[in-house]
């Protein structure tokens, strides 16, 4: 796909929420249940059952996934899109590519071990390697806007407000 092709792709969408902004408002869900028999929760990804369970830090056994790997890849996935996304856009040639994602986690927080140990990621570092010929600037540019436009990468840089609730069956 080339600049033009994913422009006149995506031009109905820009003139309709750019008309109607409450159309561009979408609600994305997630679905789980969880494993009467085990401490995991099966997730419906739409395309598989993913099932998530204890990282084997925290006893778990490392036959279901854990869930801080699957928020980073799913940053990864979406930093790699967008920045396919933007490249193309830009027509910034790029020959390959690969997207990494690490996290640092002290699991002394979510095992209640050190009321001073965060729950959850210290730090997330993003790192692409490309293979491109591009100017720095291009690569400047390329970075600044998938930074901006990468929905995961946006969400975790200002978290969004988040509710729980609890209802009985």
């Amino acid at each position: 796909m080339d600049s033009a092709e994913l422009r006149a792709m995506q031009a109905p969408y820009k003139d309709k929420y750019k008309s109607d902004p409450n159309a561009a408002i979408i609600t994305l869900k997630a679905h789980g249940s969880i494993d009467e028999s085990k401490i995991a929760c099966k997730v419906e990804t739409g395309r598989a059952l993913a099932v998530a369970g204890l990282h084997p830090a925290t006893g778990g056994s490392g036959a279901e996934l854990c869930s801080g790997d699957m928020l980073l890849e799913a940053l990864v996935a979406c930093a790699g899109v967008t920045l396919k996304a933007v490249a193309t856009a830009l027509g910034i040639p790029l020959k390959a590519g690969v997207v990494r994602a690490e996290g640092d986690l002290d699991f002394r927080g979510t095992l209640g071990v050190a009321k001073d140990a965060p729950v959850g990621f210290r730090e997330i570092r993003l790192t692409f390697d490309l293979d491109t010929e591009a100017s720095q600037e291009q690569i400047d540019s390329l970075i600044k806007l998938t930074e901006r436009y990468c929905v995961i990468f946006q969400t975790l840089a200002s978290p969004p407000k988040l509710g729980l609730t609890i209802n009985r069956a």
